[in-house]
């Protein structure tokens, strides 16, 4: 059942990293569809906080080929790479306010003791070696120039919970949970702090995105806890989309970035088309359905919680039912 909160806010974040691949281009739809149904803003924001892998030309493509696909966003593009301050300034918040800590451990010193806790038979994950350090141990760390990390301290009881518009209540034990870290040694923020500040600070009222992320959701609505008082947004993870033969989509599929389908001649309404059809259901059972008729029809509601298999001949078959309309 959707919750609604007035007026609908939603947006779509893919890291410029590559070629849009169609279960990020499910996601933008149904974000735009669940936005035009219900007369809501769809904003269009590019975590592009990992330098490394960013690039500006996946930037400029990923909005050429939403409009290929078209789908216009409302407002300007944000892109986070452009709010370190912003977020610098939440982290050293929650530094203060001692939700945060400093951790100087380097990756082989977590991945050896990771190792002896498998060993033991404890659990893996950060073991909060740097937590309770002192002020004067922590000076000591950082003059002898070891790499600085900020975690976010988890809390050591209970669980966390939410409901989701498409699985019901998702909840995991805060002692499966690790201290996680929310800014790099270089000072750039992960997805999990930016995430919650830009969709605290953008007033984001919905949240569609895929199932992978959905463990990821308990810790930036830990953060968004931590940073500000008030309610969060709805939840909605999407099935993923898999192969025909059942396993992850790839190349060996066929085509499976948008990309690739625009620059093989099928119409944008076609990929649209089915694309909606992707672990979502017309209530009618109607297959062929034009762009009114898709945002008049889109619900949440409508969803499926199982994976949807993406398949070259449907897609085929539905481009011939659209040129057969030109």
């Amino acid at each position: 059942m959707e919750l609604m909160t007035a007026p609908v806010r939603v947006r779509f974040s893919p890291a410029p990293t590559g070629f849009l691949h169609v279960g990020s281009a499910r996601t933008a739809l149904f974000n735009w569809l669940f936005a035009r149904h219900h007369g809501g803003d769809f904003v269009l924001r590019i975590e592009d906080t990992d330098r490394a892998r960013s690039r500006e030309e996946w930037v400029v493509g990923i909005q050429d080929t939403l409009r290929w696909l078209g789908l216009d966003w409302d407002g300007r593009v944000v892109l986070q790479g452009q709010r370190f301050s912003e977020y610098r300034a939440a982290a050293e918040q929650l530094l203060d306010e001692g939700a945060a800590y400093e951790c100087f451990c380097t990756p082989d010193e977590i991945a050896t003791r990771t190792e002896a806790a498998k060993a033991a038979g404890r659990s893996p994950g950060y073991d909060g070696h740097c937590r309770e350090l002192s002020p004067d141990e922590r000076q000591t760390r950082a003059t002898a120039g070891r790499p600085r990390t900020l975690r976010f301290r988890t809390p050591d009881e209970g669980a966390s919970s939410f409901v989701d518009l498409i699985r019901g209540e998702v909840r995991v034990e805060w002692s499966t949970v690790s201290d996680f870290v929310i800014v790099r040694s270089d000072g750039t923020p992960l997805f999990f702090l930016a995430n919650a500040i830009d969709d605290l600070e953008m007033g984001i009222t919905h949240v569609i995105r895929g199932e992978d992320l959905l463990d990821s959701t308990h810790r930036v609505l830990a953060l968004r806890r931590a940073l500000a008082p008030g309610p969060p947004p709805a939840y909605a993870h999407l099935p993923l989309i898999l192969g025909p033969d059942r396993s992850k989509l790839s190349k060996r599929h066929g085509a499976v970035a948008l990309e690739e389908l625009r620059d093989g001649g099928y119409l944008p309404a076609a990929v649209r088309n089915y694309l909606a059809l992707l672990g979502w259901s017309h209530p009618e059972g109607r297959e062929v359905l034009d762009t009114d008729e898709l945002v008049e029809a889109f619900n949440l509601d409508g969803v499926t919680h199982a994976a949807a298999a993406f398949d070259h001949q449907k897609l085929d078959w539905m481009n011939g039912e659209w040129i057969r309309r030109l």
